[in-house]
């Protein structure tokens, strides 16, 4: 089988470069395409030698449509302002999705939804195998423990992080609001300050730090009447992110348009 040919978004960004250095590593992966915005410094540099990485050959471009004309697929961890441009274009082209991004609206979700009527599209808060085993094992303890159980998510991530909750955060509080079978943007507490008063039923609460480099750090907590249970994921390398949207860019050759996730990817389910 042929290699997937694959264009890279945000090249010149900490995850962009994060992959432009794992593809060569990967089997059947070939990097075609690399974009940045109109305004970056980095466009007509290569992709890899720019920023101390062998050369690729592959030239930075703003031009997504020339971009995926080759391509079977496009890896996007950018804004969620360029993830909507890139979804246009990727539906369009009929060229898979995998999108990274974090902090996307509940708009952008649903044109994101949009796009996976005419492509395939894979869509996660976090791509490591690791967090995605987490949900799982989240969702099945919410729903043995049921609402009685009191839940806590508590993120940490590097100071120059520009959202919150983190995107992982979000796909753990998700977890928990599916297993107790609820909405989560109807439960959600995410700020206390001052005279709150009681922790209010049913709420999983959600709580946000940011400092130094920390790459990602979620801790889950169940506290029940005289006991807790916490679930905890720390993220020590950033290639963790790049070898899952890697896997999940490869899962989508032949696959038909939809809104996957990584857990359809790694076949993880629950029960």
């Amino acid at each position: 089988m042929s290699e997937l040919r694959l264009v890279v978004v945000g090249a010149a960004g900490r995850m962009g470069r994060m992959l432009t250095q794992t593809i060569p590593d990967t089997l059947g992966v070939r990097l075609v395409g690399a974009l940045e915005g109109a305004g970056s410094s980095s466009l007509g540099a290569d992709c890899g030698a720019a920023f101390g990485l062998p050369a690729t050959g592959v030239a930075i471009t703003s031009d997504i449509a020339a971009a995926l004309a080759e391509a079977d697929a496009i890896i996007d961890f950018s804004t969620p302002a360029a993830t909507i441009a890139v979804a246009k274009a990727a539906a369009k082209a009929r060229v898979a999705h995998v999108i990274g991004t974090t902090g996307l609206s509940a708009d952008e979700l649903g044109l994101i939804a949009e796009e996976a009527t005419e492509t395939a599209v894979v869509r996660s808060g976090n791509m490591s195998l690791g967090v995605n085993l987490l949900a799982v094992l989240i969702e099945k303890a919410a729903k043995a423990l049921g609402p009685g159980w009191d839940a806590e998510i508590i993120e940490m991530h590097h100071k120059l992080k520009v959202d919150a909750p983190s995107g992982t955060a979000l796909l753990l509080g998700e977890a928990v609001a599916l297993g107790r079978g609820i909405a989560l943007a109807e439960h959600s507490a995410r700020g206390r300050d001052g005279l709150t008063g009681p922790r209010k039923a049913g709420d999983i609460g959600f709580a946000a730090l940011r400092g130094g480099t920390v790459v990602g750090d979620h801790t889950v907590i169940f506290a029940g009447m005289g006991e807790r249970i916490e679930f905890s994921h720390r993220a020590e390398d950033r290639g963790i992110f790049a070898r899952g949207a890697l896997a999940a860019a490869l899962w989508t050759r032949g696959r038909g348009p939809g809104l996957y996730s990584m857990a359809d990817v790694l076949g993880l389910t629950c029960a």
